[in-house]
């Protein structure tokens, strides 16, 4: 922790996920929410409860704002003390989904041509498509 920064508590945690709209989800024994992201992942905490000025120990939280909350230790502050959500756009989904090859050509190609997932890493959509139109045409 820096000396600018006050020890993080279970309360700043839980305003972090309150202010930046994660949703709460059911559990026994704490206070569990999750975040849907852009890019698809989900991330998930949870607070022992009661979330209360309980602190926690400088490796816990490195833990969870780098694997549970995906953020650095000022996004976090801004976020608690000012209400500023992270910057979670990432920037290259535009270009991954123009580019992402249609699940029915992905079934057509491992059911029909026989490739597997494997063999269609790093393809791109119009060579996915090309693969059909070729086994369609030739019928191999």
């Amino acid at each position: 922790m820096s000396p600018s920064r006050p020890t993080p508590t279970r309360s700043d945690h839980q305003q972090f996920v309150v202010n930046e709209g994660w949703r709460q989800v059911p559990s026994a024994h704490h206070e569990t929410y999750e975040l849907d992201l852009a890019d698809g992942r989900m991330l998930r905490t949870r607070i022992s409860r009661p979330p209360s000025k309980t602190t926690y120990g400088a490796r816990m939280w490195d833990h969870i704002l780098r694997d549970q909350l995906d953020v650095t230790a000022d996004e976090l502050w801004a976020c608690v003390r000012d209400g500023v959500a992270p910057d979670r756009a990432p920037d290259d989904v535009p270009d991954q989904v123009d580019d992402a090859i249609p699940v029915d050509v992905v079934n057509l190609l491992i059911g029909r041509l026989g490739l597997t997932h494997r063999d269609l890493v790093g393809m791109t959509r119009q060579e996915a498509i090309s693969r059909l139109n070729e086994y369609w045409s030739t019928g191999r």
